[in-house]
């Protein structure tokens, strides 16, 4: 175990030898044996090769156009929206063992996420058409989820979603957590034991969000004699990361928050506990906030 402290809960862009990577996360930076991730760019033309291993591996369009090719498959135009801010993603499932290549129509960025499996499912294009939009919280609670690959998702261990929060609000909120896996008798996950990544987009260059990361007695990491206790600021193409704890999000007046969630553990789950302390600010909701979904779908 390690201890995590505002500095190190943070990898900031240009981490990376590979000029086309934006940022990375590695089991060894992370501290966890669960999640890599990458945010890439590629110019128009150029293209990047890869192979998923012993893992199973999701990319994400964040803007621009690629067509990729596998060992599994061939898709063309995977992608649409110019930005994160302007639309509904594409994104693709790929299994273990597939060698594929990215080739760039448009300049692109996009963000690829591996862990491990054993488990040989079907490749899976998302688009946009079968993107659920979920409106969830209220008030200044209120945001935008973009189910990407959701619990139920034919995978073994993924779950992918997006994240807006418009400026002002909050999310992640009332602070939640899933650092521990608990069932009930009848065996239904009531938390889930999950690493998550979240990756930054502000929608002005000079914004950022906030995030306090926080454990409490249940934590193993707290058992260990490693608390968390730190509050951090996300700048744009930052990655937050969550090993345990509540974790909930400020976005300033003025800016749109933007995140891409990635979550593995022990079940392909979203099963979280609220912090006791806040959550009785759920049912003070009286209403959404109009600005989500911040663009017309």
């Amino acid at each position: 175990m390690r201890q995590y402290t505002a500095e190190n809960l943070v990898i900031h862009p240009g981490n990376a030898a590979d000029p086309e990577v934006i940022v990375e996360v590695t089991p060894a930076n992370a501290g966890w044996d669960t999640i890599n991730f990458q945010a890439r760019r590629l110019a128009a033309g150029n293209a990047w090769s890869f192979q998923t291993g012993a893992h199973e591996l999701a990319l994400v369009m964040l803007g621009g156009t690629a067509d990729i090719t596998s060992s599994r498959g061939a898709w063309q135009n995977v992608g649409a929206r110019p930005h994160v801010f302007a639309g509904l993603p594409y994104a693709l499932y790929l299994p273990p063992h597939t060698d594929f290549t990215v080739t760039a129509s448009t300049d692109c960025e996009f963000a690829v996420t591996w862990v491990a499996s054993a488990v040989d499912h079907a490749p899976v294009l998302v688009t946009p058409a079968n993107v659920p939009i979920e409106i969830r919280g209220g008030d200044h609670a209120t945001r935008q989820i973009n189910q990407i690959m959701p619990p139920g998702f034919p995978c073994a261990r993924l779950v992918v979603v997006e994240v807006y929060t418009p400026g002002g609000n909050w999310s992640s909120y009332p602070p939640h957590k899933h650092d521990v896996h608990v069932a009930d008798a009848a065996g239904n996950i009531v938390q889930a034991d999950l690493d998550e990544t979240y990756y930054y987009k502000i929608d002005r260059p000079e914004g950022y969000a906030i995030q306090r990361v926080y454990t409490d007695a249940d934590s193993p990491l707290q058992q260990a004699g490693y608390p968390i206790d730190a509050a951090v600021i996300a700048r744009n193409d930052d990655v937050v990361l969550i090993p345990e704890g509540y974790h909930p999000v400020s976005s300033p007046v003025g800016y749109t928050t933007y995140y891409l969630n990635v979550l593995a553990g022990s079940a392909q789950s979203l099963a979280a506990v609220d912090d006791p302390a806040f959550a009785w600010v759920k049912g003070t909701y009286q209403g959404v906030d109009p600005r989500v979904p911040i663009y017309a779908v």
